[in-house]
């Protein structure tokens, strides 16, 4: 109702499209006709509601009413799942009543190494001093200097750090509880999001409620925040929510003018700012293009929005080359290669005179073209700029995918990580326990269909309607809906093959089941189908999309909120005495210039709590720290003690921590534990019909050290042992008497 002038505009704009020859004498037009619809909105407006009966007083009080209250539903929602995020990590770790150190065990593996770096810009004597430091860190990681800023993306701390100092917080808050405050005030960000998102493709707001509901009631699968607050990801996605949100409103036909470049900026500033949050962003921005460019060669969007919003990736990906320190992943990126290919592919479109054979043959060939090119574009690309980040990925997609086979350790260890395995049947059982899953199933199963029966009518030649009315029942012809359509089966597509990718899945999962059960619009394409003649089906449709949602809120309520209330009033402990004695140990006995050797995951909390210099880190983006983690974890294999001396004492480290845990690792995969792969990848595992045969002349180094005989205790002294940890200092001098 509210913008029905802007089917004038959107006509003008079509057709000046259509007409024109130049891009730059469309976007004239276009502001030409925005100024021209803003002015007869006014009258179409009034000419509309008086056929309803209705003032435009009484109709904009109205309008205002439904926008006050759901903008208010959605800052609640966000602020009440920060709440209570903030509640449960409480409960969870009593970490209001627990010491620093205490508090800092709680950050495991690479969560531990961000939260160290931005601690170390707090300590610095300016901000300026701490950039600069970390920039050129040599304090980290043993005989090597790195950009930490690049290789880690430390932007999110960056910020963090000038906000706290910036705020003059430190006589406030501590830097701990600012640092997650921070990322669960993000967190409420990204269901607010959601909760938009679903609203706007909806038109109530009861669809964002039931989208934050299902949210949370599938925490588990929604987010990984639970046990990796510091992870990039917990920064990066609620900016892609809001990416997603604004693109979602973008994409909508008959916006008004306002409307439009409000949401055109928010895309601009949410996708630049998602860029520079997480290292593996421009992959996830991949898969949106794609589905944009899908959305696009089907004529079922307004092509200039589309390609404006390529604009946009081109901006980002180039403003992040050049302040991500010349990122050379950037630039061998599919998305620089696709989004360049497109552009490309509409500028030779445009740039051949119209009903043309060769118009004629580029219209038909368009997606191979792009296709084409875009794979020629990023092997050269390949070929021409030096790049080293991520080639892992690649290794990896081949062996995941049976292209190849290896026994190399890390790409091993990589294919035994839970999140990176096929999602198991608890996930689904899950989804399907809260009622999201089959709901899910049947909105995609509808708007899919519908979205094939109006590409169908393309390709007969059918045009689309400007504007789409409830009694038509032609969901499909969204473009905004279309879009989610196509995301939402490509993101589900990777949750199929990667269980980790479920966290970006997920989310889209509780937003797209919620926006259909509240659709009216949904409802009345499945009765156009069905042609019910019993029942009116706008009434009926009407009833549902308040009926169902209501139907579902109050079962969920009932049977899901005593759980989350039980969650929130029990007093978890979570101690590891262990890992407290062994940090407080090294804090006091070990000297300050000592550098420690040990699994990499607990390098990081070594690096947090102490300060001291590791050997390795818990990354996989960089070719030579993946080689120091596998020549590390041989404490693990069958190798004498010389060998092992010699790995340790090339990464200068001065003390040697082997863990039980992983020593006497009994999981649940037998072939997936450490000191399998290790024996696979040295050869001393043979596999014959599935019988494995063991040889190697020495016994395992973690068990044999632990016996204090010969040649051990000439390379090493033990120093310091509890339950879970042994550590021997490495001897610098060797003594070979018995």
């Amino acid at each position: 109702m509210g913008f029905s002038g802007c089917s004038f505009r959107n006509t003008v704009a079509i057709t000046s499209y259509k007409m024109s020859s130049g891009a730059a004498d469309l976007r004239q037009r276009r502001k030409q006709n925005c100024t021209e619809s803003d002015k007869m909105a006014p009258e179409e407006r009034h000419k509309e509601n008086s056929k309803l009966g209705r003032s435009p007083k009484y109709m904009l009080i109205q309008r205002f009413a439904k926008l006050f209250f759901g903008c208010l539903a959605a800052v609640t929602s966000g602020m009440m799942y920060a709440v209570y995020l903030s509640t449960y990590h409480e409960r969870k770790f009593w970490f209001s009543s627990r010491q620093e150190l205490e508090r800092e065990i709680t950050f495991q593996g690479d969560s531990a190494i961000y939260y160290s770096f931005y601690k170390e810009l707090l300590k610095a004597p300016s901000f300026e001093r701490g950039v600069y430091e970390l920039t050129h860190n040599n304090k980290t990681v043993s005989m090597k200097t790195i950009n930490a800023v690049q290789q880690m993306t430390l932007y999110p701390e960056l910020i963090a750090s000038v906000l706290y100092q910036a705020s003059g917080s430190e006589e406030v808050i501590e830097p701990v509880y600012f640092y997650i405050g921070i990322v669960f005030g993000l967190q409420g960000i990204y269901v607010t999001a959601l909760f938009v998102t679903s609203w706007v493709m909806s038109g109530t707001w009861l669809a964002g409620m039931l989208t934050v509901a299902w949210f949370i009631i599938n925490r588990t699968d929604t987010t990984r925040i639970d046990y990796s607050i510091p992870s990039r990801e917990n920064w990066a996605l609620p900016y892609f929510a809001c990416q997603v949100a604004a693109l979602t409103g973008y994409l909508k036909k008959n916006l008004n003018c306002s409307a439009e470049k409000f949401c055109y900026l928010l895309v601009s500033a949410s996708t630049y700012t998602f860029m520079m949050m997480w290292e593996y962003s421009h992959y996830l921005l991949f898969v949106q293009a794609v589905s944009l460019f899908l959305l696009d060669s089907f004529a079922l969007a307004q092509s200039e929005k589309v390609h404006e919003v390529y604009k946009i990736y081109m901006f980002s990906l180039f403003l992040g080359y050049l302040l991500q320190f010349e990122n050379s992943a950037l630039l061998v990126s599919p998305l620089l290669s696709l989004v360049a290919a497109l552009m490309l592919s509409k500028y030779l479109q445009m740039n051949v005179k119209k009903g043309t054979f060769m118009s004629r043959l580029l219209k038909i060939m368009y997606i191979y073209l792009v296709l084409t090119v875009t794979l020629t574009l990023n092997l050269l690309l390949k070929m021409f700029v030096p790049h080293k980040e991520n080639e892992h990925l690649l290794k990896f997609l081949e062996i995941k995918l049976g292209l190849n086979t290896t026994k190399n350790f890390t790409m091993n260890w990589l294919l035994c990580q839970e999140s990176l395995q096929a999602p198991s049947q608890d996930f689904f059982l899950r989804l399907t326990q809260s009622s999201l899953l089959p709901f899910y199933i049947l909105v995609l199963i509808i708007c899919l269909f519908s979205v094939t029966q109006v590409v169908f009518r393309r390709i007969c030649g059918e045009p689309l309607k400007e504007t789409v009315k409830l009694e038509d029942g032609r969901i499909g012809e969204r473009p905004e809906i279309v879009y989610h359509v196509i995301h939402t089966i490509l993101l589900g597509s990777l949750a199929m093959c990667l269980e980790g990718m479920k966290y970006l899945w997920t989310p889209y999962v509780c937003m797209l089941a919620a926006f259909g059960v509240c659709s009216p619009e949904l409802w009345m394409t499945l009765f156009k189908w069905l042609r019910l003649k019993a029942v009116h089906p706008i009434l009926l449709a009407l009833i549902l999309s308040m009926a169902v949602p209501t139907i579902i809120g109050f079962s969920l309520w009932k049977e899901f909120f005593p759980r989350i209330m039980t969650e929130l009033s029990e007093l978890q402990e979570f101690y590891d005495p262990d890992t407290v004695e062994l940090m407080t140990w090294i804090k006091r006995q070990a000297p300050v210039a000592a550098v420690f050797a040990g699994s990499p995951q607990l390098m990081g909390v070594i690096k947090l709590c102490t300060g001291w210099m590791v050997s390795s880190l818990p990354l996989y983006n960089d070719d030579d720290l993946l080689k120091r983690n596998e020549n590390i974890y041989q404490i693990y294999s069958k190798r004498s003690a010389e060998d092992i001396y010699k790995i340790l004492t090339s990464y200068k480290a001065n003390f040697l921590i082997i863990e039980d845990s992983i020593c006497n690792e009994v999981g649940p995969v037998r072939g997936c534990r450490v000191k399998d792969l290790l024996d696979i990848a040295n050869g001393h595992v043979v596999c014959e019909e599935g019988d494995s045969y063991a040889y190697s002349k020495y016994g395992r180094f973690c068990h044999e050290i632990k016996m204090n005989y010969s040649p051990y205790v000439n390379y090493f002294t033990r120093v310091y042992w509890n339950r879970s940890y042994f550590v021997y200092r490495i001897n610098t001098v060797i003594s070979f008497q018995s």
